[in-house]
């Protein structure tokens, strides 16, 4: 695993290599440079609850949302899913097989084979 960065407060740590490639997903989504990314759960997936990310505007951040800021990028998590997602590491790989974003959740209590969705 690379280096992680150190967010203002803790919560969810992001490693160099998932901070790069997000920055280069940012600048993709086109003219809006400023987009945070916002992380979450939801119901479904194999085990039962499946990691969710997004850009969006940081003018939809909600009251009551848990902001990680890495040198003025921002990660945002909803209250709801901070509670399962409280210390979770996120990685990038670029493995031909296995690569994508991988998320290592002290959280779960069973892991699918894919690694985007755990139970609790």
């Amino acid at each position: 695993m690379t280096d992680t960065l150190s967010p203002s407060k803790k919560g969810i740590q992001l490693s160099q290599t998932a901070y790069k490639h997000i920055l280069a997903l940012r600048e993709k989504q086109g003219e809006d440079k400023d987009l945070c990314l916002r992380v979450g759960v939801r119901q479904g997936g194999c085990s039962g609850m499946s990691y969710m990310m997004d850009f969006q505007d940081p003018s939809e951040i909600n009251e009551g949302d848990q902001v990680f800021d890495y040198d003025g990028f921002q990660i945002v998590c909803d209250p709801k899913s901070i509670l399962y997602l409280y210390g979770l590491m996120l990685d990038y790989s670029d493995a031909m097989i296995g690569g994508g974003f991988q998320f290592t959740n002290p959280n779960a209590s069973q892991t699918c084979g894919c690694g985007k969705s755990f139970g609790v």
